[in-house]
């Protein structure tokens, strides 16, 4: 049986190996500038929800601040000592009174301000998700799923806390500890100044753990990023996973993984466990001093009475109880600034590919294309593309050949402005991309994958994912068009039939149909197929080559394959290499040429024939 100390090194071992993780802990100082950042979320609310909260936090801190004097100073030494029971009744209905005025502005205190926090919260959340929706792909290259997962959620949920009580529970602690401090001094100067030695103790060893405890909560986020994107990955990839039986070492990383999650909420926890039983001891020692002092003060017949001791016992309870939420909204803010740290992060990521002040708008895209002298890296390190000239006419069907790693692809993300090149220009009909319109020149492109996704809902729901007003018959018609209107018409509803994440209940040639009816059902000038038929059978591409020869007519088309079958019919085709074009032309004329094209072709007939 294995010892902890072997599993412990065995999940170091597999986490050396998966570590993939992009996210850090970001080393800044306490920003207030940033907080501020974050309260201005209120700013919506701030003629609605936050003035009425603020009243009834005035009622309750006026109300609490009341009834301790009355207490001491009225029923102990006036109503009782001179036994005057009217002015006990009347002092007993008058409180009374009082804690039902404050149980009633609670209520409405955390009514509005529970709505103001889910309020808040919501607005950060949609910021933050329409934000990272506009983010160029550059970004999604460098993070995975599960930790831009974690910052929409985790961290956004982490500041719910702040929102609904820590904000206005400032408020009135401050406006609570103002008073009860100016009515210890008014009861008993000396009194008070005793009890208060113990403050700048605390405030010293508070202070000193502020940096520790922020820095902590980062660090559980960080954890909560690593094991969100495992989580994440997972699940997406638990195929593969247990096609090669790797159940064992997964879950190995994962309990590392989990286990670091465990270990840095267990610091930070411990840290932030350490403010309570501070303050409990500085009231433990306050109470004792009172109790000492005060006593001294009676018998030495200073100008302290009894009733005015019971007042300054209870407000000096009452201090203590504002410190110590003091040091929870504390605690809370620096958890909001580590997640917010987080969240700003991606808010201040600008897109790298981002529209001009004043973008041309095409009222219409022929779909000629020119690339002219175009280079482009992803890591500015390796070039994808080297120069390349290109021209692509409005209504040809063009091919783009060649291995893996040639430029097939960083061309068709060029052409949807998914990246701007490094060097050179890629124009449509004669206009630089980069000064046109994303949103014009995106709606009138559509782009077919390899590996098509497929979203929750029904069939009628994904075809129409690309032009939201499309009728359903619209829908039937580009699905006949394709040939997918037969197959969807043997599922259980039809059209209407919910298909799973993914869309695993059907087949992949069955989803990749329903992607090429949904970029079919678009009416684009221009459809990019990046390797769109590498998995479908024989006899279904031949359906969709019979369809693509009326639906492509009068627009361009850009043709990613491997299978070179199925760009015979191409008006003329780019063999790339490495970054570079080697040989263009028609299927004719670069069979005649006998190059590069020429022993891609053979290559592949022979291994069909050895089939």
């Amino acid at each position: 049986m294995k010892s902890k100390k072997q599993d412990s090194k065995i999940n170091s071992n597999v986490l050396e190996r998966f570590h993939y993780s992009t996210d850090q802990v970001i080393e800044k100082p306490f920003n207030w500038a940033q907080m501020w950042r974050l309260l201005a979320y209120l700013k919506p609310y701030s003629k609605k929800l936050l003035p009425g909260s603020i009243i009834v936090v005035l009622i309750t801190t006026a109300v609490r601040l009341m009834i301790p004097s009355l207490i001491g100073v009225y029923v102990l030494d006036k109503a009782i000592s001179h036994k005057d029971s009217g002015l006990l009744i009347t002092l007993t209905a008058v409180i009374g009174g009082l804690y039902l005025i404050s149980y009633i502005a609670n209520y409405f205190r955390i009514k509005w301000m529970n709505t103001l926090g889910q309020s808040v919260i919501y607005d950060l959340r949609r910021h933050l998700f329409t934000h990272v929706q506009n983010l160029s792909h550059r970004f999604f290259d460098q993070r995975s799923a599960g930790s831009i997962l974690v910052r929409i959620m985790n961290d956004i949920n982490s500041l719910q806390e702040l929102f609904t009580n820590g904000v206005i529970n400032l408020l009135m602690d401050m406006l609570l500890l103002v008073g009860i401090v100016f009515i210890l001094f008014s009861l008993s100067p000396q009194l008070t100044l005793a009890v208060m030695i113990i403050l700048p103790i605390m405030f010293f060893i508070s202070t000193s753990l502020r940096r520790n405890i922020r820095r902590s909560w980062q660090n559980v986020r960080l954890k909560q990023s690593k094991l969100n994107s495992h989580l994440n990955e997972s699940i997406q990839g638990i195929r593969v996973t247990q096609s090669f039986t790797q159940e064992k070492e997964n879950r190995q990383f994962f309990n590392g993984i989990n286990n670091e999650s465990y270990l840095a909420w267990k610091t930070a926890t411990k840290k932030n466990a350490m403010f309570r039983p501070l303050v409990e001891l500085t009231n433990a020692v306050g109470t004792a001093v009172l109790i000492w002092f005060g006593a001294h003060l009676i018998q030495s017949g200073t100008n302290l009475s009894l009733g005015e001791f019971v007042s300054f016992a209870f407000y000096l309870g009452m201090f203590w109880e504002p410190i110590s939420r003091l040091g929870q909204v504390y605690n809370q803010l620096l958890m909001g600034m580590a997640s917010s740290e987080r969240i700003f992060e991606f808010l201040d990521e600008e897109p790298i590919v981002s529209e001009k002040e004043n973008p041309v708008r095409l009222t219409e895209v022929n779909g000629h294309i020119e690339f002219d002298q175009v280079e482009f890296s992803y890591d500015d390190k390796r070039k994808a593309l080297k120069g390349i000239s290109l021209e692509m006419k409005a209504g040809q069907t063009i091919a783009l050949v060649g291995h893996t790693g040639s430029g097939k692809t960083t061309i068709a993300n060029l052409i949807s402005r998914f990246y701007d090149p490094t060097a050179g220009s890629v124009k449509i009909d004669g206009h630089d991309l980069q000064d046109v319109s994303l949103k014009n020149v995106r709606e009138k492109i559509s782009v077919v994958l390899q590996d098509t996704f497929i979203f929750s809902g029904t069939i009628n729901e994904n075809i129409r994912f690309g032009r939201p007003d499309a009728s359903d018959e619209e829908i039937r018609k580009a699905a006949e068009a394709i040939g997918a209107h037969h197959f969807i018409e043997n599922l259980p509803n039809g059209y209407e039939t919910e298909v799973e994440e993914r869309g695993n209940i059907l087949s992949v040639g069955e989803r990749q149909l329903l992607s090429f009816a949904r970029a079919l059902l678009a009416d684009p000038s221009i459809i990019i197929l990046d390797e769109a038929t590498a998995s479908i059978d024989t006899e279904t591409e031949m359906q969709i080559q019979n369809a693509l020869k009326t639906l492509l007519n009068g627009r361009t088309a850009i043709i990613i394959a491997h299978r070179l079958s199925t760009i015979r019919n191409a008006d003329n085709i780019f063999v790339l290499d490495h970054g570079n074009i080697i040989e263009q032309g028609s299927h004719d004329e670069l069979m005649e040429l006998k190059g590069e094209y020429y022993q891609l072709v053979k290559a592949q007939f022979k291994m069909l024939e050895a089939i």
